[in-house]
């Protein structure tokens, strides 16, 4: 993990009427193979960095550096899966391949490998609206990865979805980006859910900056460094500026 997949340098973005500054200086660096996660409360502009990571959006100020220069292939996983109702399964994970930008190096027969390698195979002919809201997740996150992206991005994917199909999806996309050996960055206001996926976790405070990064070994919400982070954890920003 020592190549570096994408560099944030100063980075400014601010939203009107007030032109409230969201991003103010931040810095941030993610490596090939790495698993971030970007932990704070709602309003910190976790969401607003993500979308600059995926192109949605461009920053007012400040440098995004890809290695090789231009923005290479993005697979990108929301809180809701949005898949497409009138596909099965494999044709959902397939979708990408209709892509003119995906086309060059789009491999069907590996995209529908990845139903089987990432266990969905017993649902590879059902229709989304079959599915429960983890398994669904699956296949957005199979769907994001059959476009052989150099960087998945994961906002809040497990949000929606009860504690005990929660902890398991964690569990299935951590394991699943090693075997892919995909470089993720995953968005979380949750201590807990950032412990067992993370090999880094930056906190963003509300200062449009990283406050501080934490290098952690995922698989356990247990020991030190949990302590550690609800100690720093900040108050959310949105809250902050209701009560002024």
């Amino acid at each position: 993990m020592g190549t570096v997949t994408v560099r944030l340098s100063g980075a400014e973005k601010s939203y009107p009427p007030h032109h409230r500054k969201v991003l103010d200086g931040l810095d941030l660096v993610v490596r090939d193979g790495e698993f971030v996660v970007l932990l704070g409360p709602s309003g910190c502009g976790k969401s607003t960095l993500l979308r600059i990571l995926a192109g949605l959006e461009s920053l007012d100020g400040g440098a995004l550096e890809w290695a090789g220069g231009a923005r290479p292939p993005i697979g990108a996983v929301f809180q809701q899966p949005h898949l497409m109702p009138w596909l099965t399964v494999r044709d959902n994970v397939l979708l990408g391949g209709r892509y003119r930008a995906n086309r060059p190096r789009f491999s069907p027969d590996w995209a529908a490998g990845l139903v089987e390698r990432l266990g969905l195979a017993e649902l590879a002919d059902s229709y989304p609206d079959r599915l429960s809201g983890g398994q669904a997740q699956r296949v957005a996150v199979a769907r994001a990865a059959a476009i052989g992206p150099a960087l998945l991005l994961l906002d809040e994917p497990f949000s929606a979805l009860d504690p005990a199909a929660r902890a398991d999806l964690q569990r299935w996309v951590r394991a699943s980006t090693d075997d892919l050996g995909l470089t993720s960055v995953l968005v979380t206001h949750d201590v807990d859910e950032a412990l067992l996926v993370a090999d880094r976790i930056a906190m963003l405070d509300g200062t449009g900056a990283v406050a501080r990064e934490w290098p952690n070994s995922p698989g356990t919400a247990d020991g030190p460094l949990r302590a550690e982070l609800l100690a720093h954890y900040p108050a959310s920003p949105v809250a902050a500026g209701a009560a002024r």
